[in-house]
């Protein structure tokens, strides 16, 4: 039988690269630190270093989650925003009509 493949959050890639970048470190010798393969390290230290070499102003995978989050919740604030304003204009044309009739 195969084994489960691991899943690793974006925040925890993050910083497994950071751990090699930063420190200067062997990814061999921070691989073998965090339990994780050489070479699922080095996969995502070389992808790291291709967008920084890039200078395409890549996301990293925190960065896109962070982003997908914020675009969803602009959305519902959207619509939101769009609800109450129509009910503020619902009341505000409900209290012109009630204070026409007190008037008359």
């Amino acid at each position: 039988m195969g084994r489960e493949r691991r899943e690793y959050t974006p925040e925890y890639k993050d910083e497994a690269v950071k751990l090699v970048i930063n420190t200067g470190r062997a990814v061999a010798v921070v691989a073998r630190e965090l339990g994780i393969k050489e070479q699922t390290l080095g996969r995502w230290v070389n992808l790291y270093k291709s967008r920084q070499d890039a200078g395409d102003g890549a996301l990293s995978e925190t960065e896109r989650v962070e982003l997908a989050r914020l675009r969803k919740e602009n959305s519902e604030l959207k619509m939101d925003r769009a609800f109450l304003k129509k009910a503020s204009l619902f009341f505000a044309q409900e209290a012109s009509d009630t204070n026409d009739k007190r008037s008359h």
